[in-house]
């Protein structure tokens, strides 16, 4: 039987040390390749490029899509400028993830967005997001651990009708936290289906229940026994690759 194949948007790291400093690699972080393979799907990285003709080719090859964590969303996409707490942007990623996103949508093949790739399914979608979790001004939890990736610290609760619920079989539970933007306006056409104990959004889903955004990174959860069921995620794109 077949596997199906499954694309991982790629990001690029400059190398900063041997004897080519400055040289540009594509890459992903192996956690993600990994989750594919314990899932029974066939990972491949889609690495980043600038022509859109080669993206739709990309997007052809595979049956379910990942879009992977990495930079910060540049303000441009919902309207506003950059303000002073935001990290590194790069919107040639951003319309790079943002078409292998359109593409799969309009093939009705399963996406699963993580941290940053959640974030652009909101944005993509027409939703905006806080710069910086210091701009939002109710109390907020700490979203950046800063440590070991296989320890889930902040509660999550998903509403119990929600496909993220079917998917996981639960809906509350711990998750691990990297990130520094949240969530802000809802993209009209998504629905907020799991959030912290401060009330920030971390999971989104449409109405057809095939594009999936999750803030948190299962992907670094996969291997932790006691929360074993941040595999059906990747179950989740696996499983309904067309």
């Amino acid at each position: 039987m077949t596997k199906p194949i499954i694309g991982i948007s790629g990001s690029v790291i400059i190398d900063d040390r041997g004897i080519f400093p400055g040289y540009h690699r594509s890459y992903v972080n192996e956690d993600y390749v990994d989750s594919v393979v314990q899932n029974g799907g066939v990972p491949y990285i889609i690495p980043f490029t600038e022509n859109d003709e080669v993206i739709r080719e990309q997007l052809n090859h595979v049956q379910g899509l990942i879009l992977s964590g990495g930079h910060d969303v540049d303000p441009r996409f919902y309207g506003e400028e950059p303000m002073q707490k935001i990290g590194a942007t790069w919107p040639e990623r951003d319309h790079f993830d943002m078409r292998l996103l359109k593409l799969a949508e309009e093939n009705g093949i399963p996406v699963l967005g993580i941290c940053r790739g959640a974030q652009i399914i909101n944005v993509a979608h027409g939703g905006t997001l806080y710069q910086d979790l210091s701009y939002r001004k109710e109390l907020t939890l700490k979203h950046m651990q800063g440590h070991t990736p296989t320890l889930p610290t902040h509660s999550m609760e998903v509403e119990a009708d929600s496909k993220l619920a079917e998917i996981l079989g639960k809906t509350e539970f711990r998750v691990n936290s990297f990130h520094h933007q949240l969530i802000k306006d809802v993209a009209p056409d998504l629905k907020a289906v799991a959030t912290a104990p401060d009330g920030v959004v971390e999971g989104l889903e449409n109405k057809q229940g095939n594009v999936i955004a999750v803030q948190w990174h299962p992907e670094m959860l996969h291997r932790n026994s006691d929360v074993a069921f941040m595999n059906n995620l990747f179950k989740f794109v696996v499983d309904n690759a067309k």
